[in-house]
């Protein structure tokens, strides 16, 4: 013990360049990740209806465009459920690796995808699967990316860094919507539609380059790796956690209902909202989606930090109720067309009521389960969770719009719907903050006994630093 403790002193300065290291690398794969992600959501709202579904009505092929994104989020728990168990199984590192290969190259397929005025019926269908594609790949990265950064992060400091793999939703959406709009900006109508919305798709390559270049030099998590040196993986992850701990599942899912739904609602449905029912131009509403994406470079860090000092749950409940009160003034503010209001209306539901979830996520989930199958446990309550809310919300919300002949009370009615069921499941969530993540839970016991020749090992405390 005491030749780990004066290793540990020595190494100090190696230590925080390791962690700043795996800050840098989980933002930035973060951040690329989700470009790919949502630049989809932007072109779906915008452009995907008249290039892919030419041939039905303006409301269908809108309805049709959210309906292939949502599809994204239908493979997410797939790739939650593969890349948990391989990263429970083999580490978090090269599921990062593999999870950002196919985002990049399923999102780079797109920008090179005929319309269905070139190939017909089999455009929309190989969308779809480009589409799954990436939902497998987003479905695997997030559990990777906090777990590195959150078991990495010295004791007191796991909400400041988990938040940094949640700083890439902002820059990721920010960095799509900057792109997006720049080549409408830059190109006619109609050479946006023939080839300027395919640059900003391929150049996903080069972003993915990058990423690749940044996280192949980080040292795998040290939480894990000692699950790894004593042989005590969990035999079947998935199964394992269901079986172990459900109620943390069933809450880390319900926590995540408004968050993700209302998420989705503000950055993605309000886009098609503004420009065929209150015809606003796309201009206005992307420069809105891109202050509030700037803001929350600042906001998530911000949040994520407050939550080491007074807790997960306070900021998560806050974050909940707020978003089910401001259903109803969301619409009320855009309604009025005013854009200094619009845009305060997306800052105050994106940067106020989903950040204050937002910010602490990480490292609540990764605090709710054990580090056997903590890849498993969050990416699956994470990752379920975007299914029933997030992915297909700018559907389900343009569906309520069109019932209702435009009238968006249906779509703040489902907001509160999604709000009241986030706010009951942390209610029942415990508080995390001050947990030993690494300290061996009483379900995880019997894996000790599992493995051959396995021992317990030491606390943080006493091991060698995180960048050995």
């Amino acid at each position: 013990m005491s030749t780990a403790v004066e290793r540990l002193g020595g190494e100090r300065e190696g230590d925080t360049q390791s962690l700043r290291q795996v800050a840098l690398a989980s933002f930035i794969g973060t951040t690329i990740e989700w470009y790919d992600f949502f630049l989809y959501g932007t072109a779906a709202a915008l452009v995907f209806d008249k290039l892919f579904f030419p041939s039905v009505s303006p409301t269908i092929g809108t309805l049709a465009a959210f309906a292939t994104f949502g599809v994204g989020f239908a493979a997410r728990p797939v790739g939650g459920i593969i890349f948990g168990h391989f990263g429970d199984r083999v580490g978090r590192k090269s599921m990062l690796v593999i999870s950002l290969l196919i985002m990049g190259l399923a999102t780079a397929a797109i920008g090179i995808l005929p319309s269905y005025a070139s190939i017909g019926i089999a455009a929309p269908i190989i969308l779809v699967i480009l589409r799954l594609a990436q939902g497998l790949g987003v479905g695997g990265e997030w559990g990777g990316a906090v777990l590195m950064s959150v078991e990495h992060a010295p004791k007191g400091k796991r909400g400041l860094y988990g938040s940094f793999p949640q700083m890439g939703v902002p820059a990721g959406l920010l960095l799509s919507t900057l792109v997006f709009a720049f080549m409408q900006s830059a190109t006619t109508e109609a050479a946006f539609l023939s080839w300027g919305w395919r640059i900003p798709f391929l150049f996903s390559v080069v972003l993915v380059g990058v990423g690749l270049f940044i996280r192949m030099r980080i040292m795998e998590s040290p939480a894990f790796q000692e699950v790894k040196d004593s042989g005590t993986e969990a035999p079947k992850p998935i199964v394992d956690v269901i079986k172990t701990q459900p109620r943390d599942v069933l809450i880390a899912m319900g926590m995540r209902i408004a968050e993700n739904g209302v998420f989705y609602i503000f950055t993605v449905f309000v886009l098609a909202y503004a420009e065929d029912t209150l015809k606003l131009g796309k201009s206005t509403m992307l420069t809105g989606v891109a202050i509030a994406a700037a803001v929350g470079l600042f906001t998530v860090p911000l949040w994520g930090s407050l939550s080491d000092r007074f807790g997960r749950k306070p900021l998560y409940m806050t974050g909940a109720v707020f978003s089910t009160l401001f259903a109803f003034p969301f619409f009320m503010l855009v309604d009025t067309k005013e854009t200094v209001l619009v845009y305060l209306a997306i800052v105050l539901g994106v940067n106020v009521g989903h950040d204050l979830m937002y910010g602490p996520q990480a490292a609540y989930y990764s605090e709710m389960f054990g580090t056997r199958v903590r890849y498993s446990g969050a990416s699956l309550g994470y990752q379920l969770a975007s299914v029933l809310s997030g992915g297909f919300a700018p559907l389900i919300a343009a569906a309520l719009l069109a019932a209702n002949n435009d009238d968006p009370t249906l779509v703040a009615i489902y907001m509160v719907v999604m709000g009241l069921i986030t706010v009951t499941a942390t209610a029942f969530a415990r508080e995390t903050y001050r947990d030993d993540i690494d300290e061996a839970r009483p379900e995880e016991r019997r894996f000790f006994r599992e493995g051959e020749g396995a021992v317990e090992r030491p606390t943080r405390q006493a091991r060698e630093p995180v960048g050995r």
